[in-house]
């Protein structure tokens, strides 16, 4: 049997139409998909500062995948997992194994110390790690967990430099201590009360409230009439902000108010209502401010026209934090964590907050120290 010329050339294209659509296939199955998390309280009181750093870490994997990464011989394409822990850490826990049951390759999380801590130990069992962004009580590390790191400066750091601007620059003789019973607020009101004392500082006073208290009226007037120089708030800016409105209205328009960088957010005017005592507060965040960071500015440029209206603090850190994963990953030719999770401690970044490196324990080798005020509405850096 002859095949004419024409069936020759019509079978020839066919084959030819199945190896292209047998590579464009292959092609496509090069591709994987790979889920890194974001845990943090993305409803209830502090929602806000929980957002921003989901932010970071969405703006951070649509800037990773527009490099097309080829990692383990496949093009990688990186998705978001968000995860709410609603600033609970029950919730913190049942997030965490939630995310280790369904194997995402790393976690950027979480952002308070009291849910960091125990969703930590679920996350060193399954081998997943995590970075937080935000969360500053020193035991979030001493467990030497290697898959355990902090981006941003401990409440070692932070209670310290408030003792010490508090003592040297504002010359407060006394203070009255609140905290909220949290580790994260307990922990930094612990650490400023002994830095202070050991400056010379005398602590009039020592209160407790809770992360969801509103009404600090019984409080303010215990205090209020031991006289204090300054109070200092061991929480977050949820209540910092009552807590200034109600200084305010029961006669302490005077009182400096000294807190950590829960308080450094740009809603804590508005939850103070822009009450006038804005001017008297000092806060410190774990690194430099955003105008100082190396790749700052033009980052938060960006951040605003996507988010506008949305920053607070945290994102730039969690943002570093997503490309320090991936940077791992890169490094070891392996997104399985238990591939990369070694090559996480031998970090060597150049991020957009400053240059990254970690000690043994997963802190950052070199931490810095911004203090802010405010004027107005505005969060003004004072180093």
């Amino acid at each position: 049997m002859q095949t004419s010329t024409s069936s020759a050339a019509s079978l020839t294209l066919t084959a030819a139409a199945v190896l292209a659509l047998s590579s464009s296939l292959a092609h496509a199955q090069d591709v994987q998909t790979v889920r890194i998390a974001h845990a943090g309280p993305t409803s209830g009181g502090i929602a806000h500062i929980g957002k921003d750093t989901e932010n970071g870490v969405r703006m951070a994997i649509d800037d990773i995948n527009a490099q097309a990464l080829v990692i383990g011989g496949k093009k990688i394409k990186f998705e978001l997992a968000p995860e709410d822990d609603a600033g609970d850490p029950r919730q913190a826990t049942a997030v965490a194994q939630k995310l280790c049951d369904s194997k995402v390759a790393g976690v950027v999380g979480h952002l308070q110390s009291g849910t960091t801590i125990p969703a930590s130990s679920i996350y060193n069992k399954c081998g997943i790690p995590h970075i937080t962004a935000a969360a500053t009580n020193p035991d979030v590390t001493k467990r030497g967990f290697n898959t355990t790191y902090r981006l941003i400066a401990n409440d070692n750091s932070l209670g310290a430099a408030l003792a010490y601007f508090a003592n040297d620059t504002l010359k407060i003789k006394t203070v009255a201590v609140i905290d909220d019973r949290t580790a994260y607020g307990q922990g930094l009101a612990d650490v400023f009360k002994a830095t202070a004392e050991q400056r010379g500082v005398q602590v009039v006073a020592n209160e407790y409230t809770t992360d969801k208290a509103t009404d600090f009226t019984a409080i303010l007037t215990s205090i209020k009439s031991k006289k204090p120089d300054a109070i200092f708030y061991g929480g977050l800016d949820a209540q910092a902000g009552p807590l200034l409105r109600q200084m305010m209205q029961l006669g302490l328009p005077n009182v400096k108010l000294f807190g950590g960088d829960a308080l450094c957010t740009e809603k804590l005017p508005e939850l103070a209502s822009l009450s006038d005592n804005l001017v008297n507060v000092t806060c410190a965040t774990g690194g430099a401010s955003v105008q100082k960071m190396q790749g700052g500015p033009e980052w938060k440029k960006r951040y605003d026209a996507r988010f506008p209206g949305q920053f607070q603090i945290y994102s730039p850190y969690a943002y570093d934090a997503t490309f320090v994963l991936v940077d791992a990953m890169k490094r070891a030719n392996s997104v399985d964590p238990q591939v990369y999770v070694p090559f996480l401690s031998k970090t060597q970044f150049k991020g957009i907050t400053a240059n990254i490196a970690f000690t043994p324990k997963g802190e950052l080798s070199t931490p810095a120290v911004t203090l802010y005020s405010f004027k107005g509405k505005a969060r003004v850096a004072l180093n």
